[in-house]
């Protein structure tokens, strides 16, 4: 009977804690549901002539009709073909370097001088709270035609006439693009590992002194095996954000040059929506965009738990 009336205290406390524990959390899920579910609402305005500033209650409906005008014509086709190639190579780009922060956090860490290791994640964190305007005014100041670098090559008598850094078109451009995103994001994204490292047992590494193990040797088989389950949430993550590139980077970065090869999705969306006015065109893209990222993360998942046996979800 004493037993039976201490399991049933146990049974309670433990889903009060549970009540408790979900009271905690319930306010985050109120701002998921009201920045992430709520807008999906949007959605329907893809079905719709809708026209700005109009109300939408006016609007026809015209079920697929914007979905396959993305489509219809050879010159549509040829546009959406460019930007989804931009889209794929930088995210892409993006994806097989994504453990470029993982190893700046290892090195940081390293730093045996507190003093410097913090001067060394500060410096290297503070370009993520840049706007994409500043960098954009930075690179024009060093790399435009009269910016410091051409100034120095003139001076230097290397050049002749000055190098348009900031017109280049083709494949050169993705990776411009990529190193101003990684100088800008590197430092940041390296704190998930950096609190990864925090956590990884100091004994681990103290035995690994007394069987006689390198830095290097510790680094190869207790810091980096101990991170790998933080980078594979992160590139699922990525992997789900796959087509969301961003549109302030290559919007502020976009000239008549280089346009071709930097319109990403988002911002095709975005000159869709606010230059041509076409803004159920611009919704229908993004639902499916929206679609495809939940696509690529479940199977992403899926991937996960037949390699790994874990996955996010």
């Amino acid at each position: 009977m004493v037993q039976e009336t201490t399991l049933g205290l146990a049974a309670r406390r433990k889903r009060l804690l549970g009540y408790k524990e979900f009271l905690m959390v319930l306010p985050f899920l109120v701002l998921v549901f009201l920045f992430s579910y709520y807008p999906l609402y949007g959605w329907i305005y893809s079905f719709f002539d809708y026209r700005p500033p109009r109300p939408f209650r006016w609007s026809d409906f015209v079920g697929l009709q914007w979905f396959r005008s993305m489509v219809d014509t050879p010159v549509k086709r040829q546009i959406i073909g460019q930007v989804l190639i931009n889209t794929l190579v930088m995210s892409g780009i993006t994806l097989t370097t994504n453990w470029l922060p993982m190893l700046f956090a290892v090195f940081i860490n390293e730093i045996k001088q507190v003093r410097y290791r913090k001067l060394v994640q500060t410096i290297s964190t503070i370009p993520n709270f840049i706007s994409w305007v500043l960098v954009y005014s930075i690179a024009f100041n060093i790399f435009s035609a009269t910016g410091m670098v051409n100034q120095l090559l003139l001076d230097l008598k290397i050049i002749d006439t000055p190098i348009a850094f900031l017109q280049d078109s083709g494949p050169i451009v993705w990776w411009e693009q990529w190193l101003w995103l990684t100088w800008k994001n590197l430092g940041w994204a390296a704190i998930m590992y950096m609190a990864a490292i925090a956590g990884i047992d100091e004994q681990m590494y103290e035995a690994a002194k007394i069987d006689g193990a390198t830095r290097m040797q510790q680094i190869m088989h207790i810091t980096l095996p101990s991170l790998m389950p933080t980078y594979f949430v992160l590139t699922m993550i990525a992997i789900g954000n796959f087509l969301n590139n961003g549109m302030e980077q290559y919007f502020v970065f976009a000239n008549s040059f280089n346009r071709e090869n930097i319109q990403v999705l988002d911002l095709y969306v975005y000159t869709l929506a606010m230059g041509s006015g076409s803004y159920s065109v611009s919704v229908a893209i993004s639902m499916l965009k929206s679609v495809v990222s939940v696509i690529l993360i479940i199977v992403a998942n899926t991937v996960s738990k037949a390699i790994r046996g874990e996955g996010v979800m």
